[in-house]
């Protein structure tokens, strides 16, 4: 069976580049980069490479860049790291409803502990407005986390808008960007969207499961988590994940030209969404400016798992949405005040660049055949 791949939100498959460059590192380059020997300084330079590899993408200095297992430790780390070193300057968290679990998750762990944490929720069009967060940060606010790129809707969200209201109210505060689903999009400059701390992971952009990077601006500081080692500056220690962090520079290296990808993706997007069109009671849950790279839509009446193995069973694969949730229900969409019913049937649908126009044929004909036979719910 033809399989079609479309939930690449949730993971990618890894590129050849960067499975043979994590390869080489576990049987040629395998040593610890700590180590002073010459297996030692063969793996610290493809530790630095890697380096070098994922701060060019990112256009900023290497020793900004921090390696860890992947975006959800990146954003733990920059949200308690940051709180916990502010937290004499002031109290006050600002963050949205719709951010991944890992920021969502974070902040009411840091509301538990005594910190003012403020949700801001979306618009009708998944975008949290920038009123609403000039309004929500003052002169006790210490940490700022906005994601760049929604993962269930693709929508885009204002982050520059975080470090106006920082100058405009003086505020304290460090601002922290999830820009796990816009990186390798994307461009991503730190610098530009005012970003002290930005949070990337790599099997988003086809390299491997398990390792991610925090940005950290050399001006800005925060508390470690671990303890007990050198490495990462002190502030991520233990002995690196080097074929992984290898993998990711490799990744990193192999993208190809973003705006051309976007092109193809947004190709792929409109031909799903004309296809939708002629499939009765869906509707669409993505704004129409978000990131082309995911749509998310809701087929009245069919419950997510339902069509979810209808797909699968047609060598389709999408998703509820964030794999992070595990099927539970959407707070995205819960934030966007859907009707329940709207909420349970939602699908994501994710490109890459190994995606076809095949791929969304295949996908708009299994929808079709279940949308006709699948027993649906009131």
């Amino acid at each position: 069976m033809r399989e079609a791949y479309l939930d690449n939100s949730a993971t990618t498959r890894v590129c050849p580049e960067a499975a043979e460059r994590a390869v080489r590192v576990m049987t040629e380059t395998y040593g610890n980069p700590s180590s002073l020997h010459t297996k030692g300084l063969e793996a610290e330079r493809e530790l630095k490479s890697a380096r070098v590899s994922v701060a060019r993408l990112l256009s900023c200095e290497p020793r900004e860049v921090y390696f860890t297992s992947g975006g959800t430790e990146a954003n733990n780390l920059a949200l308690f790291g940051a709180a916990y070193a502010r937290r004499r300057l002031g109290n006050r968290i600002v963050t949205t409803a719709i951010e991944h679990s890992s920021v969502l998750e974070s902040a009411l762990e840091l509301r538990r502990q005594g910190f003012d944490v403020v949700l801001l929720p979306p618009g009708a069009d998944g975008r949290v407005s920038e009123q609403a967060l000039f309004d929500a940060v003052d002169d006790q606010t210490i940490l700022i986390s906005v994601m760049l790129v929604n993962n269930e809707l693709g929508s885009i969200q204002p982050v520059e808008a975080a470090r106006r209201a920082v100058r405009l109210k003086k505020a304290p505060a460090l601002v922290h960007v999830d820009a796990v689903q816009a990186f390798g999009k994307i461009p991503v400059r730190p610098a530009k969207l005012g970003a002290d701390l930005l949070s990337v992971s790599a099997h988003k952009i086809h390299g491997p499961k398990g390792v991610g990077a925090l940005y950290l601006a050399k001006s800005a500081r925060i508390l470690p988590r671990v303890f007990g080692g050198e490495q990462e500056q002190r502030l991520r220690p233990g002995t690196e994940a080097l074929p992984l962090i290898a993998g990711f520079g490799a990744a990193v290296d192999a993208l190809p030209d973003q705006a051309e990808e976007r092109t193809q993706a947004a190709a792929l997007r409109d031909r799903l969404l004309a296809g939708l069109e002629g499939i009765g009671g869906v509707r669409v849950n993505s704004p129409a400016d978000g990131l082309p790279y995911i749509l998310n839509f809701s087929v009245d009446g069919i419950r997510s798992e339902t069509m979810l193995h209808h797909l699968a069973s047609r060598g389709v694969y999408v998703s509820s949405g964030s794999a992070c949730a595990k099927g539970k229900q959407s707070h995205v969409l819960e934030a966007m005040d859907y009707p329940a019913m709207r909420i349970v049937s939602a699908l994501r649908v994710s490109f890459s660049r190994y995606n076809t126009p095949e791929d969304v044929d295949q996908l708009l004909a299994a929808l079709k055949e279940g949308a006709n036979t699948l027993a649906r719910s009131r």
